[in-house]
């Protein structure tokens, strides 16, 4: 081998080193908490001020890991193809690709991510001054491309770079469930997390023939009725009709009038504001909301302003969290398997949740509960008793109160059932 040569192996064992360590910086990227960084920034680490940096704006960082790796590769692999020509001839692309891919995988994939993986503090605190100085050279010519393919990309694109998405991120905590590193428990929540962002308040809120509301004629020893009652701490207040709400009057208040002897005290007198949300308001924002102007109650709304329910911080919590229930809920499963193949259902079940029940492919743009659902496939108040069918299911309205459809009994079609029985036993 001339000196040539063996510049190139050397320059080749560089290129695949520089792969490597921006394998394992891309890992420190992305795995970078903003939290345990400034954790680190006060306990004065050596490469914390970096890491910290990195972690509050990770998107031009991981655009110039990517441009480097692709450009670290390529060169690689073209200076050892060339030079297995040289060597081996017509073999040479066949002896350079296998060679490449070999040490590509162990030694600049698969070894330095594992490691970055099992060392994250380390591999980040020492590698985030490299990457924020690489940032500074390499990042304008990153940004540059990154807006060339967003021109080049159909619609808005992405304007700092691809990143995981959200079926990745969820695939993600189911491997990681199965594997053992986190519990069944925090899978679920990050999935309840990703359903957050996407429901709006009517499908959480309490509808409003279940809302317990008072007249503002009423007396206050009334209200103390209804809050022992109902166990309520916040209970809202009409004029005449729902639809015009003219506060909510706290337990608290109402307890304390009474014990100073007021008795006769107007309720208007320590009626509170009542806050109105739309229906179709994002539950993530009024989450929000409610943090910031400390609320805890809102009076849900249609576009025509007719009342149509209320939404509490305690509803928004339990999307995330799951029910929640105190001494003064009576637990009663919104979904039962009463036989074989025969499920008894809440009509003010979501229809999200019979579809993971059962596996089944209910439609839910029209309707939010089970409830609407048998109300559409019926087209009309049907009467307890009356079965219809959609799909392989059978719904039967089991109770009916007034224009509501309390309860359903849902029936899977016999072959259906035979089936799941099957794989059950297998």
């Amino acid at each position: 081998m001339t000196s040539t040569d063996w510049f190139e192996v050397v320059l080749i064992i560089l290129l695949i080193a520089a792969v490597g360590v921006l394998g394992a910086s891309e890992v420190a990227i992305t795995r970078a908490n903003r939290v345990r960084a400034y954790r680190l920034v006060e306990d004065k680490r050596r490469g914390a001020s970096s890491l910290a940096r990195i972690a509050d704006n990770p998107a031009p960082y991981l655009n110039v890991v990517l441009l480097l790796t692709l450009l670290s590769t390529i060169g690689g692999t073209t200076i050892a193809t060339s030079l297995a020509v040289r060597h081996f001839g017509g073999a040479g692309e066949v002896v350079a690709t296998i060679a490449m891919t070999l040490l590509l995988f162990v030694f600049a994939d698969v070894t330095p991510k594992t490691f970055a993986i099992q060392q994250t503090d380390r591999v980040g605190l020492l590698l985030a001054p490299m990457l924020v100085g690489l940032g500074r050279l390499v990042g304008p010519i990153a940004t540059g491309l990154v807006k060339l393919a967003n021109v080049i990309m159909p619609g808005r694109g992405l304007p700092q770079g691809p990143f995981i998405t959200e079926q990745e991120l969820r695939a993600s905590a189911e491997v990681a469930s199965e594997e053992g590193a986190i519990e069944e428990g925090e899978k679920e929540l990050i999935h309840s997390i990703f359903e957050f962002g996407d429901t709006i308040v009517r499908e959480v809120m309490v509808p409003r023939p279940d809302v317990i509301a008072v007249e503002d004629t009423a007396t206050l020893r009334d209200v103390q009725a209804l809050v022992l009652e109902h166990g309520y701490s916040r209970i809202p207040v009409f004029h005449e009709d729902l639809d015009d709400v003219v506060g909510v009057v706290f337990a608290k208040d109402v307890l304390k009038a009474l014990y100073q002897g007021d008795d006769d005290m107007p309720l208007a007198d320590i009626c509170r504001q009542a806050r109105f949300v739309p229906e179709s308001k994002k539950v993530a924002d009024l989450l929000r909301e409610m943090q910031q102007e400390k609320f805890h109650q809102a009076i849900v709304t249609d576009e025509y302003g007719s009342v149509t329910g209320i939404v509490s911080l305690e509803d928004l919590l339990e999307e995330l969290v799951g029910e929640i229930t105190d001494e003064y809920d009576t637990e009663v499963p919104d979904m039962v398997e009463v036989g074989d193949g025969v499920y008894r259902v809440s009509g003010k079940t979501s229809i999200d949740d019979v579809n993971e029940l059962l596996d089944s492919q209910l439609p839910d743009e029209e309707w939010d509960t089970v409830g609407g659902f048998v109300l559409e496939l019926f087209g009309k108040i049907p009467e307890p008793g009356e079965e219809t069918e959609y799909q392989d299911l059978r719904f039967k309205a089991e109770e009916v109160h007034g224009r509501r459809v309390a309860t359903v009994l849902i029936t899977r079609a016999p072959q259906q059932a035979d089936e799941e029985n099957r794989l059950v036993g297998e």
